[in-house]
This record gives structure tokens, C-alpha cells and sequence, in this order.
């Protein structure tokens, strides 16, 4: 079977201009079909910020039709760089991308780091930023709405909350959210909990662009209900996969996409979850596996042991039609 591309091909002779709120959400929700891809965050031997390799692989992620580029995003480590570098990393992937598609951050921590980053982000080029929970777990609505408040504030850029682990939300609060927000553009699922989501997407409508991103093995799940835009960091070793399952849930193909999900995806989703942390370790093994080595994660995240990097390159070996 021959890998197909999402149906996402660049324009050629424009650049991805975000207007006004409202065309900026129309704009948004034409530009975001497909998939979203993660260039995996490089670092030297001696732990180091490696902006070089980073060239490397954002190069190679260029030659593939992408919808918009994530850096740094969760699989990206950007709990493990400080504000200078999340914001390096962003200025050099504006540098490469060259309007070509969108590149969103990604900003983290507690409110003011997250400020910090917004701005630093937005001066350096990036078109919107993806928003992950604040450090401090479980704090009142009230306080998580200030979080997202205050981001909005610090930047002009449109935002994306990243609805992850203990960052649950029911309908109305995702509606009180992006009345109290108005730069709020987006959201991104990642609690792969169909149900509840199909509800904050009846609740809240057109005001948000809806994004799938608990992981590619959900893939069907968000094509079932409707989303057409999704996260994927198998995109970052094996791009022809990625797109492969992204074009399949934007037909509508869910025998191809199934198989696809339960022969490639699958297998590898099991070996990550096999210990905390591996989300990231098995990735970065992965692209050294493949010929494009990006440094061991920082800790805490753990390397894989010798049984998981045998059996990750057998995963490899049984993925070579998209090598």
C-alpha cells in the first residue's frame, strides 16, 4: 500500500496572515485540515540546545504537506527548556517556515513564565500558541480562568487551550472560558473522552476550531465527530504514516484508517505507555534509529531500556513502506 498525503498542500505565493478575530477563526478552521506535525527538540551531548539539528529536522518536516507546525510543543520537551530557549526554538522555526504554513508555540509553567514566553513568541514570528495547564494542579475555575486571562493579555496571538490530564472541562466552563478570553481561538482536545467533547463541541459551536490531540491512535475517534484537524507526533519520524491515517480521517475512510491505526499506530502507543515518560524517550530513540539523532531527553523523562529499544526497532522495520 502506498502512503497518501492529507490533502493539505501549501499555497505557493502567499504567506499565513491572520487577520481580525473573526477571520482570523475562519481563517483558522481553512487552514487546520489535516495534520499538525512536532519537530522533536534536539539537544548536544553535554545538554545543550541544539539549534542546528533542529534546522535539520524542521527541513525535513517542510517537505511533507502539512496543515501548520507545533514547536515547541509537549512531545517537543517544552517542559524542559527555559523561557530563552522555548523562544529560540520558535524564532528558528519562523526562520524556516517562511509563511509557508503556521507555526504555533506552545507556553507552560504558571502565569508569569507563560506571559513571558507569549510575548517572547509572538515577537519572534509565531502565528498562535497552544496553552497547557498551569504547574499548580486543580486550582478553582476562577483561577484557571485568570491563567488563560492573563496570557491573552500578555500577547496579541491567537490561543489554543490544551485540555490535558487533570485540565478537564465540562461544556460550560470551555463557554465561560472563551467569553472571559476573546483572543481564545482554538481548543485542543487531550483527554480522548469522545463523549464529553462532543458535548463542549455542541455547547460552544463555531467559536472554537476543534483539534484532536491525545494522540494519533485517537484518530478515528475525532474523525468520527466531525474534527478535521489533528496532532501528531508519530509525525515527527515517520511523516508518510502520519499523513497516511490524517488523509484517511479527512475522507472518511475508517476501514483504511483503522487498519492503519491497529497495524502502525497501535504498537508503537502500547511500547510509549508502558512507563511515564516514554512518550517522549520512544520518540527521540526513534528519530536516532532513523538517521536523524536529537540527544537523549532531559530528566525526569527516562531513556528506554534495551528490551524497548529492540522492540522499537522492530516497530521501524515493520513501518519501512513509510521510512
Amino acid at each position: 500500500m502506498r502512503p497518501r498525503c492529507a490533502s493539505t498542500s501549501i499555497p505557493t505565493g502567499g504567506e499565513f496572515s491572520p487577520g481580525g478575530e473573526l477571520m482570523q477563526r475562519v481563517e483558522w478552521r481553512r487552514r487546520l485540515r489535516g495534520i499538525i506535525c512536532f519537530p522533536l527538540t534536539p539537544f548536544t551531548e553535554d545538554d545543550r540546545l541544539d539549534l542546528a539539528a533542529l534546522e535539520r529536522d524542521v527541513d525535513k518536516l517542510l517537505g511533507y504537506p502539512f496543515c501548520a507546525i507545533n514547536a515547541p510543543a509537549g512531545i517537543s520537551e517544552i517542559f524542559s527548556l527555559d523561557v530563552e530557549e522555548a523562544v529560540a526554538v520558535v524564532r528558528k522555526t519562523v526562520e524556516l517556515v517562511r509563511g509557508r504554513m503556521p507555526v504555533i508555540g506552545s507556553v507552560c509553567f504558571n502565569t508569569p513564565l507563560a506571559a513571558a514566553m507569549a510575548r517572547g513568541m509572538e515577537q519572534a514570528g509565531a502565528d498562535a500558541l497552544l496553552v497547557l495547564p498551569p504547574y499548580y494542579q486543580q486550582p478553582a475555575e476562577e483561577g484557571l480562568l485568570a491563567y488563560y486571562r492573563r496570557i491573552g493579555e500578555a500577547c496579541g496571538l491567537p490561543l489554543i487551550v490544551y485540555s490535558r490530564g487533570w485540565a478537564a472541562f465540562t461544556p460550560d466552563q470551555v463557554a465561560r472560558l472563551a467569553e472571559a478570553v476573546p483572543t481564545l481561538a482554538m481548543w485542543k482536545d487531550g483527554q480522548a473522552d469522545g463523549r464529553m467533547l462532543q458535548r463542549i463541541m455542541a455547547r460552544v459551536g463555531d467559536r472554537l476550531v476543534w483539534i484532536g490531540g491525545a494522540g494519533d491512535d485517537c484518530g478515528a475517534v475525532y474523525a468520527a465527530i466531525g474534527i478535521r484537524a489533528f496532532t501528531s507526533s508519530v509525525s515527527a519520524i515517520l511523516p508518510r504514516l502520519a499523513l497516511a491515517w490524517g488523509q484517511a480521517a479527512l475522507e472518511g475512510d475508517f476501514d483504511l484508517l483503522n487498519m492503519l491505526l491497529t497495524r502502525y499506530v497501535h504498537p508503537l502507543f502500547a511500547l510509549r505507555a508502558r512507563k511515564r515518560g516514554y512518550e517522549v524517550a520512544a520518540m527521540k530513540k526513534a528519530a536516532e534509529l532513523v538517521g536523524r539523532p536529537c540527544g537523549r531527553p532531559r530528566p525526569p523523562i527516562p531513556e528506554l531500556g534495551p528490551a524497548e529499544i529492540d522492540e522499537l526497532r522492530r516497530w521501524l522495520e515493520s513501518c519501512a513502506e513509510f521510512v
